[in-house]
């Protein structure tokens, strides 16, 4: 649901830009309490990378974007990267994993595809594999950027896994202002 905006150099350059004092470090801590180091992960919308970096120092990592712009930045920045062109929907690939991680990704898709996307992580998590996930807090959509934006709340996360994952931690954090951001964590039932 992103259009074209992370799809052109120009973009991708200013987002690069726009999120370059933001980290991932506090949500990765939180992902070791409940998954082991070593173990293997698929990032969903590795962007600029910043969190791929973190990630790869726990984790065997697997980064992933559905933009060729953002996938070439990637494989510049890190040359022994392991990288896949994935859809957040869809998630075409035969391999499994032990989590998958996003950082502020899934609130680009809209209800029905945030669902199906859900649902196709449980296919490509290993058993008692866990998800780690953060959103932005509140109700309804918008587009922010040119950028389409579903909000969340604690119980929209919860309706969302169904019967598909239990929920380890659901919390708010401060992204840029309080209780802005909701992360989650949560194992594959």
């Amino acid at each position: 649901m992103a259009g074209d905006y992370y799809h052109t150099e120009e973009s991708v350059k200013q987002y690069i830009e726009l999120a370059r004092d933001v980290s991932g470090a506090r949500i990765v801590e939180k992902l070791k309490v409940f998954l082991p180091e070593g173990s293997k992960v698929l990032e969903l919308g590795s962007g600029p990378g910043t969190d791929y970096g973190l990630l790869s120092k726990h984790y065997k990592t697997v980064g992933s974007d559905n933009s060729k712009v953002f996938l070439n930045h990637l494989k510049t920045k890190y040359p022994n990267g392991d990288f896949l062109e994935l859809d957040a929907v869809t998630v075409k690939t035969g391999n499994t994993f032990d989590g998958i991680y996003s950082n502020k990704v899934m609130h680009h898709l809209e209800d029905n595809a945030f669902i199906e996307s859900i649902k196709r992580q449980y296919e490509v998590l290993k058993p008692d594999g866990i998800m780690c996930h953060t959103f932005w807090k509140g109700t309804g959509s918008e587009i922010f950027k040119g950028l389409f934006v579903n909000y969340h709340t604690n119980e929209s996360l919860k309706k969302a896994l169904g019967a598909h994952f239990e929920i380890l931690h659901l919390d708010q954090y401060k992204e840029f202002d309080e209780n802005d951001s909701l992360i989650l964590i949560a194992k594959k039932n």
